[in-house]
């Protein structure tokens, strides 16, 4: 029997990933397929004309959705050479199927027929937004739509699905394909010794011995930009990293031109005029204009900083060497060493205090003490990884769900750090479920004489990712489909984002920030300018996510045969963002996985979005105390408990009792 429909007798069902074989995927997949249809055309063939029609819709796909989910996961973060192979075909029956569903006519009649007909007094707010849902979903999934038309969208999906994993393919193995082997030490001056270290192990395991590697994971190649007084080694690397599936034999420009081909051909045959009108049409910020507006305003606000933070680097460069030309491998090198000047902050100095096993602690007792969770780690439930570990959470004795934690990179997980869950909470079938929910991170992992120590950078993300977690894991809705992060894109990074402001708090720190061999609590005099991080070369970074969001918006709403050449689009794009003087044969689209693999599609600027919100939210905290329970509560009632069954403006108002304003923002980053 297929390992996919067997009762799982482990803790809340979990999945029994040793008995996955990749085999089993695409006979599940098809039986999963076989299972919703039945369940749709007894739909199709009732005489019902009620709610029971849309809750019945619900639960249909949720096998389907299940192996979806886990196949899709263990592709990002575990995708073995066997994963690879099939990677194509699985995603292309599934794309097959949801685009066949939402262009079955007969299935958006009855679904038509409830959403014209049904007296909406009757419903809660809940069912009004799954009716709405739906609704939308069919109509943007092609259901008025003639025949042909159908046929050409559902081409249009199975292509783009293709692309996709083409891309993210491409992606890995290129980065995959570069190591940086060092044998004289020499070159390495300014390296810490940590950094030196895992180096050291990490050639050893290439059979490099005595030497030093190091590849394009995050955390071995940014130390070197970061700390290396070798400016020869430093553009060596970052080079590297910035021609990442561009003009090599894994190149993606192809694949991105053929995708903003079909999105823009999709969106037409849709009504809308591109891509991000189509998007934008079920988010907040509802257009492109109000996005470049939006982003405009922050822009300006930002750009003289900025400025005035490139020409102090400059002007310390110059001091340094006797010469002002700030390259972009200098970026990193020399706001380190500026940082050490104003701030006297050095991130090797912090990161004895941030040792892994710690801060995960800290972020579980934020957790506790705003919203009452507790987690502890069961070593039983089976993981798909031996670094991966799972922890049941329970609130006030009661069972919460299950949190999977993956931190450490490997050769078959893709780059960046991100929450994903393989089991929304809500209501199924056979019942009311909890939620399982998983984080995956690329951190610095240990060595054999240092535990896993973060940097700042990497305790923030550790912060913002798990808050995602608790926005699946505090979910308390009926429907699956509105349940946690399932909210609109410029909504969903609130709980994150807000969550990072808690590592700049003295309270906090001093709950986790202890030193990995002593104990001593991370002194007042760090904590302070810790704080301090925020205004920090604040212009630059500001400009720098603008700049991705723009890029975004611009592929996304021109003309996709107007883009002949993806490098000259991007240098175009950019100009005005790029302070630093161009780099001919460097790429950011190619690897641009968010816009191209992901969700973000002419969804970027939800990032910039998204911190206006946590800025004004955080206020609050701030006002009545960061573990103010009343807050707290506040912020779990109207935000993370009601995931996507509300409208977002809506919740964020309950929450705050106005709008948000853009200026906690500006005055946290020192914009005015």
């Amino acid at each position: 029997m297929n390992y996919f429909f067997e009762k799982s007798n482990f803790t809340d069902e979990a999945f029994d990933f040793n008995k996955i074989n990749t085999n089993d995927y695409i006979p599940a997949l098809n039986k999963a397929i076989d299972l919703a249809n039945e369940k749709i055309n007894q739909i199709k063939e009732s005489s019902k004309r009620d709610f029971s029609i849309i809750e019945e819709f619900e639960t249909s796909t949720h096998e389907f959705e299940k192996i979806n989910l886990i196949f899709s996961n263990l592709h990002s973060a575990q995708c073995t050479e066997e994963l690879e192979s099939i990677s194509e075909e699985f995603f292309s029956i599934g794309t097959k199927f949801e685009s066949n569903l939402y262009t079955d006519e007969t299935l958006f009649s009855k679904i038509k027929d409830v959403y014209e007909n049904i007296n909406t007094d009757e419903l809660t707010v809940e069912q009004k937004t799954i009716l709405e849902n739906y609704y939308q979903g069919f109509v943007r999934g092609g259901a008025l739509l003639n025949e042909d038309a159908k046929k050409e969208l559902i081409s249009i999906d199975e292509k783009l699905s293709t692309l996709r994993v083409k891309f993210s393919e491409k992606s890995r193995k290129s980065k995959n394909s570069y190591k940086l082997i060092i044998e004289d030490k020499s070159k390495l001056e300014g390296l810490p010794e940590g950094i030196l270290e895992a180096a050291m192990e990490k050639a050893n395991s290439m059979d490099e011995n005595g030497k030093y590697a190091f590849t394009l994971d995050f955390s071995s190649y940014y130390p070197v930009l970061q700390y290396c007084k070798n400016e020869e080694i430093r553009k060596e690397i970052y080079l590297a990293a910035s021609r990442i599936a561009f003009n090599d034999e894994y190149d993606n420009t192809t694949n991105i031109k053929d995708m903003l081909s079909l999105r823009q051909k999709r969106a037409k045959l849709l009504g809308f005029s591109n891509h991000a009108e189509y998007i934008l049409d079920r988010r907040m910020a509802k257009d492109p204009k109000t996005v470049f507006e939006f982003s405009k305003n922050i822009y300006d606000k930002a750009i003289g900083k900025a400025h005035d933070e490139i020409n102090e680097l400059k002007s310390l460069k110059k001091e340094l060497t006797g010469n002002d030309t700030l390259n972009k491998w200098d970026g990193a090198f020399y706001s380190e060493i500026l940082k050490k000047r104003t701030l006297d902050l050095d991130d090797e100095v912090l990161r004895p205090y941030f040792k892994l096993e710690n801060t995960i602690e800290g972020v579980f007792s934020v957790a506790n003490k705003l919203f009452g969770l507790s987690f502890k780690e069961n070593l039983e439930i089976p993981k798909y990884h031996e670094d991966v570990q799972v922890f049941e959470v329970t609130k006030d004795n009661n069972f919460v769900g299950l949190f999977y934690c993956d931190f450490f990179p490997r050769k078959t997980k893709r780059a960046g750090a991100w929450m994903t869950e393989y089991r929304s909470q809500g209501l199924y079938a056979d019942g009311n479920k909890t939620p399982h929910v998983s984080i995956v991170c690329n951190f610095t992992k240990s060595t054999a004489s240092k535990p896993s120590l973060l940097t700042l950078n990497e305790v923030l993300t550790l912060f913002h990712e798990f808050g995602h977690a608790l926005h699946g894991l505090l979910s308390n809705v009926k429907y699956t489909s509105v349940a946690g992060p399932n909210v609109y894109w410029d909504f969903v990074e609130l709980p994150s984002q807000i969550l990072e402001n808690w590592v700049l708090e003295k309270e906090c720190l001093e709950i986790f920030a202890k030193h990995y061999e002593t104990g001593e609590v991370l002194p007042q005099k760090y904590i302070e300018k810790i704080k301090k991080t925020n205004t920090f070369l604040s212009g630059l970074a500001t400009i720098r996510q603008l700049s991705f969001g723009h890029l975004d918006m611009m592929y996304h709403t021109m003309d996709a045969a107007s883009i002949n050449s993806i490098e000259e689009f991007e240098n175009r794009c950019m100009k005005d963002f790029d302070l630093y003087p161009h780099v001919a044969g460097t790429n950011k689209s190619c690897s641009f996985g968010h816009i191209f693999e992901g969700g973000y599609s002419a969804g970027y600027y939800s990032y910039k979005w998204a911190e206006v919100l946590d800025a004004d939210a955080f206020e609050s905290f701030k006002e009545n105390g960061i573990f103010d329970t009343k807050t707290a509560n506040s912020f779990y009632e109207n935000i993370l408990s009601k995931g996507g069954s509300v409208d977002p403006m809506e919740l964020y108002k309950r929450f705050k009792g106005q709008e948000p304003s853009v200026d906690p923002l500006l005055k946290r980053s020192g914009l005015i």
